[in-house]
């Protein structure tokens, strides 16, 4: 995978446009409630500004409307908390591509969401166009945001004179091509989730590159299901059964396989309060509920796991949110931790169940996107990446 990184380019006095991925949680008051992305973005801007560009930063935040931006989608506190971060004040630039403004070398000003822009999600050329104008060197830092084709994240990386990876999309491509292009093997996946039909390309993908495949979470239900087990009243598709022995059979053909529980935790209700039973999954009585892999599963798991020298990690194995169903997981994380393979995680359920176990500095990739990093795991190609691979050429 070929592409410009902003290590390689002289940025002094230049006019540098960063579009990053700082689409932050905010609480009622309009607070931020959780800066994992602002941080995960600094080292870009700082880079660009430790070399004397003339750094503009940007992001979209919430959905607003385009033409007309709420109060509640302006990034202000975004500008606020990154101004902290880097010490230094952080000017907050509202209509942008209609008023004049200077950013002087080692600056760095905020453009206002860029979604409020008419033309932004349709990834008009017109729109980029304007935006190109503002800026000699275009950054891409966003990969979270790389699966679409809009006008910050494509159309403009076409127009601008220069065109590169910031440190956080380079480091992203990098982790995941070699998890997905070129991994060590044995490799495994393990895919946690409430449906099957909002992951089936992704398990159709990934049957056909693994050597194990490990399906948790409500998804598990279905296969358990599909290979002729009872699962009571849990989260179940029974229209896809169909769809879930064609993965196993994918996987046969290839000479893989496919993990699932042969023992389960069941409680009657999702609740703190429920009463966590351990039954073999024969046994899965017709009022309960599967909330998560039982212990003689996650022991054979976790042999399983040590053979391996590549693991991708997309979702939980159960309720990791309440404590009695959160042991599958929490097992699954300490030993994700402890391997000695290659490992990357992304999708916001697990970076949330990665945060919760404390094991983020002992998993050699940490994802933070949530479409781009499954449309990567299906072999996609993110239009946002494609545009960088064809500016480097």
């Amino acid at each position: 995978m070929s592409f410009k990184t902003l290590a390689q380019i002289n940025l002094r006095g230049q006019r540098v446009f960063i579009r990053c991925d700082l689409n932050v949680p905010l609480d009622g008051d309009g607070r931020i409630s959780d800066d994992t992305r602002i941080r995960a973005s600094l080292d870009g801007i700082r880079q660009a500004m430790q070399q004397g560009g003339r750094v503009m930063v940007t992001s979209h935040l919430g959905r607003p409307a385009e033409g007309a931006l709420a109060d509640r989608d302006s990034l202000r506190p975004v500008a606020e908390r990154l101004a902290q971060l880097l010490r230094t004040p952080v000017p907050l630039v509202g209509n942008w591509l209609d008023q004049p403004f200077e950013v002087a070398p080692g600056q760095v000003v905020m453009l206002e969401n860029c979604r409020a822009h008419v033309g932004e999600k349709a990834n008009s050329a017109a729109l980029a166009a304007r935006m190109a104008a503002l800026c000699d060197v275009y950054v891409n830092d966003a990969f979270g945001t790389a699966h679409r084709a809009e006008a910050t994240t494509e159309a403009l990386a076409r127009l601008a004179g220069e065109a590169c990876a910031g440190p956080l999309m380079a480091a992203e491509l990098q982790a995941l091509g070699r998890a997905l292009a070129a991994p060590e093997r044995p490799m495994a996946a393990i895919v946690g989730g409430s449906k099957v039909s909002t992951k089936l390309s992704i398990l159709n993908a990934l049957a056909q590159r693994v050597e194990l495949l490990v399906v948790g979470g409500g998804m598990a239900n279905t296969f358990l299901l599909a290979a002729g087990h009872p699962v009571g009243k849990s989260l179940c598709e029974p229209s896809m059964l169909d769809a879930t022995r064609e993965v196993v059979a994918t996987l046969k053909s290839r000479g893989a396989r496919l993990f699932l529980p042969t023992d389960v935790v069941v409680a009657d209700a999702v609740s703190e309060a429920a009463l966590p039973t351990i039954k073999p999954v024969a046994e899965v009585g017709g009022g309960d509920l599967i909330l998560d892999f039982g212990p003689r599963s996650m022991r054979r798991l976790v042999d399983e796991l040590e053979a391996c020298k590549t693991i991708v990690w997309n979702g939980p194995l159960g309720v990791f949110e309440i404590e009695k169903f959160s042991h599958g997981t929490r097992m699954l994380a300490t030993a994700i931790a402890g391997s000695q393979a290659f490992t990357i995680a992304g999708g916001g359920d697990t970076v949330a169940a990665i945060n919760q176990f404390g094991i983020a500095d002992r998993v050699d990739y940490v994802s933070t996107a949530g479409g781009a990093f499954l449309e990567f795991l299906e072999g996609k190609t993110l239009p946002a990446v494609r545009a960088l691979q064809d500016r480097a050429h």
